[in-house]
C-alpha cells in the first residue's frame, strides 16, 4: 500500500448502516471518526435530497458505528 493510500484508508473498518449503505470507518479518539463514504451520500435516505455540507450527520450511520465501538468490531486508536 503507497503512503498515500496508507494515509487515505489505513486502519479504516468497513461498516454498515442501518440504511443498507456501507462505509470505512478509523476511529481516531472517542470524539474524532474519520469517515469514508463507500456510496455517494445521495444513497443515504436521511441525507437524500439534502445538501450534505448543512446536513451534520446520518443519525443511522452514528448509531451503527457507536455500535460497532460497543461490539468490538471498531476499536478506538490509544492515540
Amino acid at each position: 500500500m503507497s503512503e498515500r493510500d496508507e494515509f487515505l484508508v489505513g486502519g479504516m473498518v468497513p461498516v454498515g448502516c442501518d440504511c443498507g449503505n456501507r462505509v470505512l470507518v478509523k476511529k481516531n479518539s472517542p470524539q474524532h471518526t474519520s469517515v469514508q463514504w463507500l456510496s455517494d451520500t445521495r444513497d443515504c435516505p436521511e441525507l437524500c435530497g439534502a445538501r450534505a455540507a448543512l446536513v451534520p450527520t446520518c443519525l443511522r450511520l452514528r448509531d451503527s458505528i457507536e455500535k460497532a465501538v460497543r461490539e468490538g468490531t471498531l476499536e478506538v486508536a490509544d492515540g
